[in-house]
């Protein structure tokens, strides 16, 4: 069986991994547009400092890309314990992010009304849309304070969405499983701490786990993928257009070239996809379409420890909309992984952009590096030029899992039913998390074996 992989990045490559661990013996190739596989994956070590381009790492709370680790033999390292220590930038100070539902009640993050409105939640009644906005259910069950002082910035965070957009149950899953299972968060929340001290573990307000990556950075796992299935990749490779032909998809190519196959996987972003579909399937070609990239631009500077006055004891810190900023928000990465910076040097990661202002972060590199200069100055006291400075623009970034998200990929299923042998993979359906791509590769690899 032939099969082709549109797209090199983690989820088509993991997807080429899993098949060829199946079966050695199947014709495999992935074409990729670009010329270095990884999509937004990209380590670039210069100067002695570490920077990720875009994805920084994955949850150790999923197995599979732990395996996958192993099986290419590298070895993950944890975040430091100090990452654990997260702030939100609210009302001219940052505030550690509560870790318990108790914990809330002491945090400088909510006056003593939004704290009463939070516990009130524990009576408000469920029953929101099948398909509610986050800020919908943020209001609804936590208040507007809430909402806008701790679920805006998560939203910011994970997504550099707009939680007014934002779908809940496509985007937070669990939350939303909890509300319907337990009827109320806090209730939950203290349901599962109890359960988790029994077996000696703990639970956060957050997804769980430890963030993970590797000693080079991201890109180490892209690089051993890209070794192990030698000639089967190809880079510089970008497909315009398919069609079918008798029994095989025909693909066609922008250097002139085409490529025939039984199997075709289209694993590159849902825009990219969505022009390759245009003439085969419109009407699938425009539900791709639907699904919007907001720019987002990564701003790296790195500083002399003993010139910035802060101890950088954490993650990093996330900033409300309502704050007025002009960012979303800044990693302490040297603080996170070692080896980000050389010896007495720190490395922050800066995000602006995304929904909440897409037009900053297409703006020049000199006014970029004013901003985050600027916004640092005021929110962490920063008040020296940066010895090292790095931006990475991305002018469509993360996929955004929008309201009616649900509903669109149930169409898009029902027309690649049309299609047999033709899938669509990628960070932009089911999860955008490394997690998540890796999962459903190797879903979708057990899908592919059993169906053709």
């Amino acid at each position: 069986m032939s099969i082709t992989i549109v797209g090199g990045g983690i989820s088509g490559l993991s997807l080429a991994y899993f098949l060829l661990e199946k079966d050695p013996l199947l014709e495999i190739q992935v074409l990729e547009a670009a010329e270095r596989p990884g999509g937004k994956i990209c380590s670039d070590r210069t100067e002695g400092f570490l920077c990720e381009k875009g994805v920084n790492g994955f949850l150790d709370n999923k197995p599979l890309t732990l395996e996958l680790a192993r099986a290419l033999s590298l070895t993950p390292i944890r975040s430091n314990e100090s990452a654990k220590r997260r702030f939100i930038y609210s009302r001219g100070r940052l505030h550690p992010i509560p870790e318990s539902p108790q914990a809330f009640l002491t945090s400088g993050i909510l006056t003593p009304c939004g704290k009463g409105r939070l516990i009130y939640e524990v009576i408000v009644p469920g029953g929101g849309e099948e398909d509610e906005s986050l800020a919908d259910f943020a209001r609804r069950r936590l208040g507007r304070e809430a909402y806008e002082r701790l679920i805006d910035p998560m939203a910011s965070g994970i997504y550099a969405g707009d939680p007014e957009m934002l779908s809940l149950k496509s985007c937070f899953p669990r939350i939303y499983q909890l509300e319907k299972r337990h009827g109320s968060l806090l209730r939950a929340m203290v349901k599962l701490q109890r359960e988790a001290k029994k077996r000696g573990e703990s639970v956060g307000p957050g997804p769980g786990g430890t963030l993970t990556s590797f000693t080079e950075g991201m890109e180490t796992m892209v690089g051993s993928l890209r070794d192990l299935l030698g000639n089967r990749l190809k880079t510089g490779r970008r497909v315009k257009a398919v069609e079918r032909v008798d029994d095989r998809y025909r693909l066609h190519t922008e250097d002139g070239g085409a490529v025939d196959s039984e199997t075709v996987v289209l694993a590159c972003p849902a825009y990219e996809s969505s022009e390759i579909l245009s003439h085969l399937d419109p009407s699938l070609s425009r539900l791709l379409g639907e699904i919007p990239y907001p720019a987002l631009s990564i701003v790296c500077t790195g500083f002399r420890l003993e010139e910035i006055g802060h101890n950088l004891n954490g993650f990093g810190f996330l900033v409300p909309g309502v704050e007025g900023r002009r960012i979303l928000g800044t990693l302490w990465d040297s603080s996170i992984f070692p080896r980000r910076a050389p010896e007495g040097y720190v490395l922050l990661r800066t995000m602006v952009g995304g929904a909440r202002a897409p037009e900053l972060a297409l703006e020049d590199d000199v006014t970029l590096t004013g901003i985050v200069l600027e916004e640092l100055e005021e929110v962490m006291g920063i008040d020296v030029q940066p010895s090292f400075v790095r931006i990475y623009r991305h002018e469509k970034a993360i996929p955004q899992y929008n309201v009616g998200h649900a509903a669109r990929l149930e169409r898009m299923d029902r027309a690649l039913k049309r299609h047999p042998g033709l899938y669509i993979t990628g960070n932009a359906y089911r999860g955008i998390g490394v997690n998540d791509c890796v999962e459903n590769s190797h879903t979708l690899c057990n899908r592919i074996l059993t169906e053709n």
